[in-house]
Order: C-alpha cells, then sequence, then structure tokens
C-alpha cells in the first residue's frame, strides 16, 4: 500500500509499504475521512518526538472496516467507523489505574504516527477494536465525525483537567480547534463567563457561538492585564489549548489561589516551562496545573457522538479547507503546517466528490 510519511525529522513523501496484518483483537480499516493535526506539524518539523524514519503519518480518521481479527465480537468489515487518535492497551496496568492514555509508558495509548504507522494510508490497523473503535452514527457528517477523532476529545479534555464547576469564570488561551472545543466544552459545564484568548476573526466568530462571554485579543495588549480588567479579578479555571511553553506564566497570574489550570496544548519545542513563583504563592498557591493526553477509547467517542447528534456542539464548524482523494493528503497537511488566515481546520475525504 501507498501511505504518505514522515522521512525524516523536516521531510515527508509519499513511500510503499506492505498493508498492515490483522491481530485477533485487531482490525484493518481503509479511510473515510481524514484531517491533519498540528501535532503532525510538531512532529516532523520541531522533531518533538525524536527521529521517525518512514513511519505513515496521521492520527484523525473515520474509516470502514474491511478486516476484523478472530476475537473481535462487535465489528464487521463495511462497517463504518469513528476512530479514536488514542488507542490505549486496554489490559494494561495504567489502563486499570484510571491513565488509559499512558498504557505502555507516558503517551504510549498515542500509537498512531508515534510508534507505528498512522491514518494517512490506504489502510490502517487499529490495536482492540472491539474497545477502540465506535459505530459511526448513521448520517452523521463525515467531518464532525472526523473531529470526534481528536480535536474534541482533546478540547473538552482541557475543559475536564481544569474541573469547570457551573458558575466559574473560565479563560480558553488559544482558540484554534482544539481551544473552540474546549470553548464548547466549558459551555455545556456550566462556565458563567467564557473568556476566550485568540486574535483570528473566524475563531473569534466560531469562539463566540459555541459559548464564550468576550474574546481577548493577545494583539491589544496583555492578556492577563485584560482579563484581570474584565473579570474584576482572577478566573477559577483556565485551559491552555495555544501558546507556548511561557504560556503557563500567564495561565497563572490570572488564576485565583485554588484554581486549576487544564493543559491540552502539546508543547513540541524547547526544555521548560516557566512559572513564576511569586505568583505562584511561592509554590504554596493551591493554583494547580494539570496537563493531559485526552482519553481515548470506544465508549468516549460513543458519548461525544451522542452529543453531536443531539446538537449539543457542532464540531463540523471547525472544517475551513475540504479536500478529496488521499493524494490530497500532502496540501491538506502543508496548509496546517502554514496556517493562512482563514484556516481553521482541512478535512480530507478519501472519494471524489458526487
Amino acid at each position: 500500500m501507498k501511505g504518505f510519511a514522515m522521512l525524516k525529522i523536516g521531510q515527508t513523501g509519499w513511500i510503499t509499504k506492505d498493508a498492515p496484518a490483522c491481530g485477533p483483537l485487531d482490525a484493518i480499516c481503509k479511510p473515510l475521512a481524514l484531517a491533519p493535526c498540528t501535532s503532525d506539524v510538531h512532529t516532523v518539523w520541531a522533531g518533538a518526538i525524536g527521529d521517525r524514519k518512514d513511519m505513515i503519518l496521521g492520527h484523525e480518521a473515520v474509516g470502514e472496516v474491511v478486516e476484523v481479527g478472530s476475537m473481535v465480537k462487535d465489528f464487521k468489515p463495511g462497517d463504518k467507523v469513528l476512530v479514536s487518535a488514542i488507542t490505549p492497551d486496554w489490559g494494561a496496568l495504567a489502563a486499570q489505574g484510571g491513565y488509559s492514555m499512558h498504557s505502555g509508558g507516558m503517551l504510549s495509548g498515542w500509537k498512531f504516527s508515534n510508534f507505528k504507522d498512522g491514518v494517512f494510508g490506504e489502510f490502517f490497523h487499529v490495536n482492540e477494536a472491539d474497545a477502540n473503535l465506535a459505530l459511526l452514527p448513521e448520517g452523521m457528517d463525515l467531518g464532525a465525525a472526523c473531529m470526534i477523532s481528536d480535536m474534541v476529545p482533546t478540547g473538552f479534555h482541557g475543559a475536564e483537567l481544569a474541573d469547570i464547576q457551573y458558575g466559574d469564570n473560565v479563560a480558553v488561551i488559544g482558540i484554534g480547534p482544539v481551544g473552540l472545543m474546549s470553548v464548547a466544552a466549558a459551555a455545556i459545564r456550566g462556565a458563567a463567563n467564557i473568556y476566550a484568548v485568540g486574535s483570528r476573526k473566524n475563531c473569534a466568530d466560531l469562539a463566540l457561538e459555541f459559548g464564550a462571554n468576550r474574546i481577548i485579543n493577545y494583539r491589544e495588549g496583555d492578556i492577563v492585564e485584560q482579563i484581570l480588567d474584565v473579570n474584576h479579578g482572577e478566573v477559577d479555571r483556565v485551559i491552555v489549548a495555544g501558546g507556548d511553553n511561557d504560556t503557563f506564566d500567564q495561565a497563572i497570574r490570572m488564576l485565583k489561589p485554588g484554581g486549576k489550570i487544564g493543559n491540552v496544548n502539546y508543547l513540541g519545542e524547547g526544555d521548560y516551562v516557566k512559572i513564576p513563583r511569586v505568583e505562584w504563592g511561592c509554590g504554596m498557591g493551591h493554583k494547580q496545573i494539570v496537563g493531559g493526553l485526552m482519553p481515548g477509547g470506544r465508549l468516549r467517542s460513543e458519548k461525544l457522538a451522542r452529543l453531536v447528534v443531539a446538537n449539543r456542539i457542532h464540531p463540523e464548524k471547525l472544517i475551513t479547507h475540504t479536500f478529496h482523494g488521499l493524494e490530497n493528503v500532502e496540501p491538506a497537511l502543508m496548509l496546517m503546517k502554514d496556517k493562512p488566515k482563514d484556516l481553521i481546520k482541512p478535512c480530507l475525504l478519501y472519494t471524489s466528490p458526487s
């Protein structure tokens, strides 16, 4: 089969490989929809997880099952399925301890385009199919379904990590696709005021539609000062869904003692993050920082799909650019790398438009 791969740090290209083999618990799928991610960009051009040689990229997909292993009970060839970007080993001790995303070691629940070939190929392998796939609801938009693989669950995990309670005042730093889904999650969890930090008009407009009360434009001044002013003091919770290694400095400064920061931003470069000592209460301010890789698995995908079916969330609105055919995965990825002003998220449909 052919696939679009990371050849080495800083270089991508098309390669030919043997199609993946199916184990007794596993499934082989072909893609119906794909989406490139900023993580792919960090992996290739920043070398964020180290060098990878001839590794097929991609971890966001909707698929069709073409083969299942002898022990798979709930899926069969021809089933259209949601595919989580994180596919844990559910029997691992880490999974039994509540941290399935770290089964096999830190971040090892993230397999696609990390430890094994990803989804940007003619076929891809899914371990533990009964636990890591979910049936695609009938009639669901493929773009929305593709967002359920990563953007929706990652954004929602930011709200979970920040432990948003009803009535909380919340800042969401970064309103790319993940941050926009964090805004939606904060609204669903009952936040009172949601301050969305970003500068692009299309992202700001969608943040307001998803539930933000106020846009904080970092181009118009220090975001900490702006939020402290509009909120009349520190916020209860902060979700970090964008920025860089210095963003935690800002998050700590705008957070109340006893508040929580939920980080779902992939820090692809640098060695350290900056924490302001005094504003962190000299280490004793009860300002918690919790960073986490989003959980994967079937149950989470099914629950998030219910929110889409029930019209509680609209992840299809994240998609600003649509491509068709596997051959266009490269320009879709380059679009994510270059990030033109009108981009929120590209999506690729595997078949040509009718």
